[in-house]
């Protein structure tokens, strides 16, 4: 099965960020993000963050965002997907650097939730 990682942040230039971030240590995993409103303004954007999901090659997808509202928009996108998609309610960027690493090391799906854990903040 094939992992990927999704970023949503409210602001297009932290998605970039940190795509371009994960991408240095994870070059092999697919990375695809979401940022900022249809209008270029601060906030979330339901096609953008659907977009994101639609364009991952991966089987699962481990998905992590800034701000609540962007985890509802991952909520109802991940009710119309097809895709195995995990909302990690995690430290935004030390999440997804520690999901893209494991995933570039060949880690297990099981081996990378144990890892993300303690990650968690709620």
């Amino acid at each position: 099965m094939s992992l990927g990682v999704v970023i949503a942040s409210h602001v297009d230039k932290i998605a970039e960020g940190a795509y371009q971030l994960l991408k240095e240590s994870a070059p092999d995993v697919s990375i695809t993000y979401a940022g900022g409103t249809d209008d270029g303004e601060v906030g979330s954007s339901y096609e953008k963050i659907e977009a994101a999901v639609n364009q991952q090659t991966a089987e699962t997808i481990y998905c992590f965002y800034d701000l609540g509202s962007a985890k509802m928009t991952l909520d109802m996108v991940s009710e119309m997907s097809d895709k195995n998609i995990k909302i990690v309610d995690a430290a935004f960027i030390e999440g997804a650097y520690t999901a893209c690493a494991l995933i570039q090391g060949d880690y297990k799906e099981e081996e990378i939730d144990v890892q993300l854990k303690p990650l968690q903040v709620k």
